[in-house]
């Protein structure tokens, strides 16, 4: 049983004590505290919440919204939707904050409340910090009956999404629909099975889809990494298919596979849109540090500058401010295009993606290998509370103190052509161990013999 409280918000499993899960007490709890921050801000707050297909997405959006009204908060509850269109309808509907129901790739026995700024931002650390105070300590009241918020149902975000999306300048749909794409789609049993159907509909593609179902019940572990997705592999080596689409659970991630049922690199979503977005409108990009480097060598090649930032959107999206980047996002498939939003984005992603490959006018697979290669090897270590990371990372920083060193987000060491990063996880209780090189026999060696550093600091 576990319940993490982060930047990525509070998340946790259900079912078991109050004090250890996202309970119903939990839920109450947090979402007054943020309540209450809103109050103080703003004279009459309205609140937008939405949630991915879970099957405990119903109660906690329950508990969630009438806590809010219960403090004199109006909440506009757009249902089953998407992180990205919960961001968006914040703005348009004019709202002074949000909350999102999703655990995102964590299994369907997870779930978690994502907190939005009223620009439909994840809130900063030290909004984050007053939340967590505040509910430690219940500091928060509620309104008197007359004074109690009301609940508004709204059905009609995500096309207002996509319709956004279409409008954009970058988005070149007469050149999609030329194509006559033929598409199948994995949205691994969530609301991407809403949210890209219609979207690409109104692109003119051909859509076939798996695991379609919105059940919250995922049919394989809903992290889109190659391991996981190869029932979408498998369905395109039958040849029917020009490209197919993998996403998590809230949407924000946007995974491809192409023409011949290969992973076409999650690292690589982010290059190859950037690579179309920079072709268009030159300038800087910034990932996190746990991206490819080819991010990097296509920013330079388009005339730009790369910058690196901590591993969180809320960090990414900080620094993309700090350099006006036209792109960015992470490497797991987030694609953060700032002309529509500050905010991870499958459905944006698909769209200039499609935008490129129309005009690119060769398959997936030729446009994967216009890149140079690189290869990340991902571990983890499960943490408790005998491992004091931070002693950890020291001795590391020290043992390989002659190698470029970050301490930026937890410590990424370079070496030459190779680099590993190590941070603590902020939605699991895991240190997250990332190496990149040329080769991934070299990525992996390189993540064993960290690995193999930690063991020794422990037994030590």
């Amino acid at each position: 049983m576990t319940l993490i409280k982060s930047i990525a918000g509070i998340r946790g499993t259900i079912g078991g004590h109050p004090s250890e899960t996202l309970s119903p007490l939990n839920v109450v709890k947090y979402t007054a505290a943020y309540g209450e921050i809103l109050k103080c801000k703003f004279d009459k707050p309205k609140v937008v919440i939405g949630r991915d297909a879970r099957p405990s997405g119903p109660i906690i959006g329950a508990l969630l919204a009438n806590t809010l009204i219960a403090q004199g908060i109006d909440v506009i509850d757009t249902g089953l939707s998407t992180t990205p269109t919960v961001e968006m309808a914040v703005v348009a509907q004019q709202a002074h904050g949000g909350i999102v129901i999703t655990a995102s790739h964590n299994p369907s026995g997870w779930n978690a409340l994502k907190f939005l700024n009223e620009v439909g931002e994840f809130i900063s650390t030290s909004f984050c910090e007053e939340v967590f105070k505040r509910a430690n300590n219940d500091n928060y009241s509620f309104s008197e009956s007359k004074n109690i918020g009301k609940i508004i149902c709204s059905k009609v975000t995500i096309r207002d999404h996509i319709d956004n999306i279409l409008s954009l300048a970058l988005v070149d749909i007469s050149s999609i629909k030329a194509k006559k794409f033929k598409i199948i789609v994995d949205p691994v049993n969530s609301t991407g099975g809403i949210a890209i159907p219609l979207l690409l509909e109104k692109l003119g593609v051909e859509v076939g889809q798996i695991n379609g179902e919105l059940s919250g019940v995922f049919s394989h572990n809903p992290e889109p990494l190659p391991k996981n997705i190869r029932q979408i592999c498998k369905e395109i080596k039958t040849g029917k298919f020009d490209l197919g689409i993998v996403v998590d659970p809230d949407v924000d991630r946007l995974v491809l596979v192409d023409e011949n049922g290969q992973p076409f690199g999650e690292e690589y979503t982010l290059v190859a849109v950037s690579d179309y977005v920079l072709s268009k409108t030159p300038g800087n990009t910034v990932s996190n540090l746990s991206s490819t480097k080819a991010l990097k060598l296509v920013t330079e090649k388009r005339n730009g500058i790369y910058y690196p930032a901590a591993v969180g959107e809320v960090n990414v999206v900080a620094k993309m401010k700090e350099v006006a980047a036209v792109i960015g996002g992470e490497g797991n498939g987030g694609i953060i295009y700032p002309e529509l939003h500050y905010g991870r984005d499958a459905l944006v992603g698909i769209a200039l993606f499609l935008s490129y490959l129309a005009q690119f006018n060769r398959s997936a697979s030729i446009l994967r290998s216009q890149y140079p290669n690189y290869f990340i090897s991902k571990n983890k270590i499960e943490l408790d509370s005998k491992i004091n990371i931070e002693v950890i990372l020291e001795k590391l920083r020290k043992k390989y103190a002659k190698n470029p060193i970050s301490t930026i987000d937890g410590l990424k060491i370079d070496f030459d052509d190779d680099w590993i990063h190590l941070r603590k996880s902020n939605t699991e209780p895991i240190l997250r161990i990332f190496a990149e090189s040329k080769n991934l026999v070299t990525a992996d060696h390189l993540a064993n013999k960290i690995i193999s550093d930690i063991k020794e600091i422990i037994a030590d």
